[in-house]
């Protein structure tokens, strides 16, 4: 049963409020000064109730200074503030002050628990978004996060955890998708930094002008749009870890401005002409030959060797197939947590399916693949209809025997059957894992002749 607190000087709005959460399923502590809120709040242990309805004008303490001593101590227990119509201004300034939402009186009864459910669904996402964090950073084996069984990516990880205690820069390379920024993070989980900064940065998705006021940032009137001073990603790192992700699509003049942050430990925020110190670990990855961006003139040389002073090199999924099932496994698990759905396994022709697949877009595939599984699962296991796959394996040794040439309908004709026997004829759930309409399947069946 969830607990509000509610703190108003009216004792009419006290008692309507507590009558009304009480009648709808709510425990309620109420209090007519915000010391004795804030002093219970401060004897419990952990935050001991679930929301607070705060009344913004209160006469032993202000109503943004209750919000304020909660939102430092507290900072995840969501407060609605409660104000009269001519107090919206300090309503404002409450939401601009951390507040999760403001009702103003008087409100109907409706408005009202509509919003406390809004506020309790969010803290219970919160919550399971917590424990999740909690349950990635735990990781399979203890090993961190990162779930793997090979012998070449077992290899990886023991060079990860032996470098990671060092103070030196890192490149990580290997093609997109295979896990770059978890070698990253669990570099800086297992280094002396630990307990500072991680901050993470994707260099190939912002402009040369954006990506140097990420870095470096800006003062105000530095370029255009430059409205306010903004602390860059080199000060949030500071004592830390910033990980450069895309380092190869990096313009040549960041570059040099990164060359110098590397070797002189220093920089100047965009528009000023000051210097700053910074302490801070790089950590970069890149999916392109960044030696042979060198010879070509693309990156420099310098920066190169600045960066890599220990290289990392992740291995395809392919290349590692034994880590094929229990990535699945993985995240299945966390997939049908997060949705809570109840579909506990993989059966053996989808796990084949799997396992014949060269994922060319590596391990951020295979998550994506089997989260469309669990929405598209109407029982329990993953079968071989709700993955989208080919049985693309390239291999050198063998020889593929020559495919019949068929024509495309008799593709798809043989396409539509398999999935209309994999979800015994279920038409609803074939036409949506063949992504086309009812209607268009009926047609097919129709043409085709299927029964």
């Amino acid at each position: 049963m969830p607990t509000i607190f509610i703190c108003d000087d009216e004792t009419e709005i006290l008692r309507y409020l507590d009558k009304l959460l009480q009648a709808s399923g709510y425990k309620v502590e109420t209090f007519s000064r915000g010391l004795d809120m804030l002093a219970r709040l401060t004897a419990a242990e952990s935050a001991p109730c679930d929301a607070i309805l705060q009344d913004v004008r209160m006469p032993d303490m202000d109503g943004l200074q209750i919000l304020d001593n909660i939102t430092k101590r507290w900072p995840e227990l969501p407060v609605v503030i409660m104000t009269a119509h001519g107090t919206i201004d300090d309503a404002i300034n409450a939401i601009k002050q951390g507040a999760y939402d403001y009702i103003t009186k008087p409100f109907p009864k409706e408005k009202l628990l509509g919003m406390l459910e809004r506020v309790l669904d969010h803290q219970r996402l919160a919550q399971e978004n917590r424990q999740l964090r909690e349950e990635l950073h735990r990781g399979a084996a203890g090993s961190d996060d990162i779930v793997f069984r090979s012998e070449a990516f077992r290899k990886v990880y023991d060079l990860t955890l032996q470098v990671a205690e060092s103070d030196a820069n890192i490149l990580v390379m290997g093609e997109s998708g295979t896990g770059k920024e978890l070698i990253a993070a669990a570099l800086h989980r297992n280094s002396p930094r630990r307990n500072k900064p991680f901050v993470s940065l994707n260099c190939a998705a912002l402009s040369d002008t954006l990506l140097e006021s990420q870095l470096f940032g800006h003062i105000r009137g530095a370029f255009t749009g430059a409205v306010m001073n903004q602390k860059g990603l080199l000060e949030e790192a500071d004592g830390g870890t910033l990980f450069l992700d895309e380092i190869g699509d990096v313009s040549p003049a960041v570059q040099a401005k990164l060359l110098r942050v590397t070797q002189e430990k220093d920089f100047i925020v965009l528009g000023s002409t000051r210097t700053r110190k910074v302490d801070v670990r790089f950590v970069a990855a890149t999916n392109k030959d960044l030696m042979n961006e060198v010879k070509e003139g693309r990156f420099r040389e310098d920066l190169y060797y600045r960066l890599n002073v220990i290289s990392i090199t992740l291995p395809p999924l392919r290349e590692r197939r034994e880590d094929i099932e229990p990535l699945a496994r993985h995240f299945l698990a966390l997939t049908t947590r997060r949705m809570k759905k109840d579909v506990r396994d993989i059966d053996e022709a989808a796990l084949q399916t799997l396992l014949q697949y060269d994922w060319p877009g590596n391990v951020r595939e295979l998550e994506n693949v089997m989260e469309r599984a669990v929405i598209l699962a109407r029982t329990n296991t993953i079968t071989p209809a709700l993955l989208p796959l080919g049985t693309r394996r390239d291999t050198v040794a063998a020889t593929p025997e020559p495919t019949p040439l068929v024509a495309l309908d008799e593709i798809e004709r043989r396409h539509i059957t398999s999935v209309l026997k994999e979800t015994g004829f279920n038409k609803s759930r074939a036409a949506a894992i063949l992504g086309i309409s009812r209607k268009t399947l009926d047609r097919k069946i129709a043409e085709y002749g299927l029964t």
